[in-house]
């Protein structure tokens, strides 16, 4: 019996330690696929002085934002002849732009002073998901504005008949509703995905590149689900835009007058301005060919994005508009003697 019980033994220890073998290595691959507490964002450069240098152009350029787009929100608020629709979706473009910046801009800010530069697991999934977010409910706003700019040329009688309060209140709630969800099921994805225990971003925020190249699973779906989930944003955006511009030209060129042209088209100049820079950036940043790819580069295009652009909306805006001009020098001409 104990002959058969040594033969037995005997037999089965191979199976036995191949058995164990195989459970080590998953319990090892199971122990790797562990989600990382946090990560650390390395940003721009090592260096101390350029990194105190780019502080202090970055800080100044985040508070000209606020103030720019907090003026812009203020004016339109304050005085009764910017209540009508163009005005309102400007505000809410201006206080688009204050929230896209901070989602960004105060942690980026902070991260320049401080030696270690962390962000916590839930951080960084809130602030990938609110970037996108806001992003893609501006993308959907330039969108509704174009429509706004359509009626008031085409149907200048009806203007304000068809733009009444209730379907601007709706237009802007259907924008950050379908933002929503359009933005929703791929950051769900994200949050899944595991990293290995890598949690090094070569990036100043958390943006979805970085990610996917920390993490150490299959990320094809992923990106995937990404792409058809921006480009239906992009190009719905982009095609109700451009058939906007479309009747709208059409409608400018039947204009008898020039003067009349000339009127009709600034209303639309400072929109077509941002259009531009919102598209044009946009494309910089996601849109070229995988063999250009650089994390440097796509460090630059998203200060653009991130910084630059919620910086020029206002002034696009102020400057473009001689009604907006006119107020700020009536508001100008009412401080200036306290400060004498």
């Amino acid at each position: 019996m104990g002959e058969w019980c040594i033969l037995s033994l005997g037999v089965h220890l191979p199976k036995l330690a191949a058995l164990g073998m195989e459970l080590e290595k998953h319990e090892g691959k199971k122990e790797n696929e562990t989600t990382v507490d946090e990560f650390i964002l390395l940003g721009f450069t090592g260096v101390w002085e350029l990194q105190v240098f780019l502080f202090a152009v970055l800080l100044v350029t985040y508070i000209m934002t606020l103030a720019g787009n907090l003026t812009i929100i203020s004016i339109i608020w304050a005085d009764h002849r910017f209540q009508t629709p163009m005005y309102f979706f400007l505000s809410n473009l201006s206080f688009l732009d204050i929230l896209f910046t901070s989602v960004i801009s105060p942690k980026m800010l902070i991260n320049f002073m401080m030696h270690s530069k962390t962000i916590s697991y839930g951080g960084c999934v809130a602030q990938c998901y609110l970037y996108f977010l806001l992003g893609t409910v501006e993308f959907m706003l330039l969108a509704v504005m174009s429509v706004d700019r359509y009626v008031a040329i085409c149907y200048p009688l009806r203007y304000t008949t068809i733009m009444n309060n209730k379907v601007c209140l709706l237009m802007m709630l259907g924008c950050w509703v379908g933002a929503f969800f359009s933005v929703l099921t791929p950051v769900i994805e994200l949050s899944r995905l595991p990293f290995c225990n890598v949690n090094v971003l070569d990036h100043f925020f958390c943006d979805i590149a970085p990610l996917i190249q920390a993490s150490c699973a299959n990320t094809h779906f992923f990106e995937m689900l990404a792409f058809i989930s921006s480009s239906v944003v992009v190009l719905s955006s982009l095609i109700l835009t451009s058939v906007s511009y479309s009747y709208i030209i059409s409608t400018i060129v039947s204009i008898p007058s020039a003067t009349g042209r000339k009127k009709a088209f600034s209303t639309c100049v400072s929109h077509i301005t941002v259009i531009t820079i919102a598209y044009g950036s946009s494309i910089f940043m996601y849109v070229r060919p995988e063999q250009s790819y650089s994390m440097d580069f796509d460090k630059v295009a998203a200060v653009l994005t991130t910084v630059v652009t919620p910086l020029l909306n206002p002034f696009i805006y102020s400057l473009r508009n001689e009604k907006v001009k006119e107020v700020l020098r009536e508001s100008w001409a009412n401080f200036k003697p306290y400060f004498k």
